[in-house]
């Protein structure tokens, strides 16, 4: 079963503490994920640990672990997101055998055929726009790219970088399936108030949307 990208599944936080997932998951929120960095290994276990936890209380919730694929394994998760630097040290077969599925980031070309050659359940192409969040070597994407993704591939495609809701119905209508956002929810005066803003975002996109097949992103 690939990724849920219909209706609420769409709208993906990326955040970066497992208290983010207490304040966003009873809202609504459905697929997110959790990238936590420069913490010891102790924190990451605990962090994750209650994340599954949380995570498990909602029907449907895609819980994702960013990098960690050992502990992933270990905690039984049921998705994991890899960077290209992680996916080339990381023990594929393990993961697979574990029932995990996988996505992974891209920015060229030359990494969406690595990707691809690794049969991943959805794929991130970013940035999309400018972005502040990291200093980043590739050049914003544009939305043009999004649609040379999306004849280049079968599976979910998440945009990521630099979007914000008010970009949002663009880059849907270039052909993302999902839109992977931090800063404009994490930055924002009201988190849980730009929370609600994007999942009402996503509720009218599949309301007024016809339902695109398991091919293109909307698998059940």
């Amino acid at each position: 079963m690939m990724m849920k990208t219909a209706g609420i599944h769409g709208f993906y936080p990326v955040v970066d503490d497992v208290r983010w997932l207490r304040r966003f998951l009873h809202l609504g929120v459905r697929t997110i994920q959790l990238r936590i960095k420069a913490q010891s290994a102790t924190v990451v276990q605990r962090q994750l640990r209650e994340a599954l936890a949380i995570a498990a209380a909602y029907d449907d919730c895609q819980m994702i672990i960013n990098d960690y694929w050992r502990e992933a394994i270990t905690l039984g998760a049921s998705w994991l997101h890899l960077g290209q630097e992680d996916l080339a040290g990381a023990d594929r077969a393990a993961i697979r055998a574990a029932g995990i599925r996988l996505g992974i980031s891209t920015h060229s070309p030359e990494e969406l055929a690595t990707a691809l050659q690794a049969q991943p359940d959805y794929l991130a192409l970013g940035p999309i726009y400018p972005t502040t969040l990291k200093k980043m070597p590739w050049s914003p994407q544009g939305l043009a790219r999004i649609s040379e993704w999306k004849t280049r591939c079968e599976i979910p495609l998440v945009a990521i970088g630099g979007i914000t809701l008010e970009r949002a119905k663009a880059v849907l209508e270039a052909g993302a399936d999902a839109i992977a956002v931090v800063s404009d929810v994490l930055g924002a005066a009201n988190p849980e108030d730009r929370v609600r803003a994007w999942l009402d975002l996503f509720r009218t996109a599949a309301a007024t949307t016809p339902i695109r097949s398991a091919a293109q992103g909307t698998a059940p």
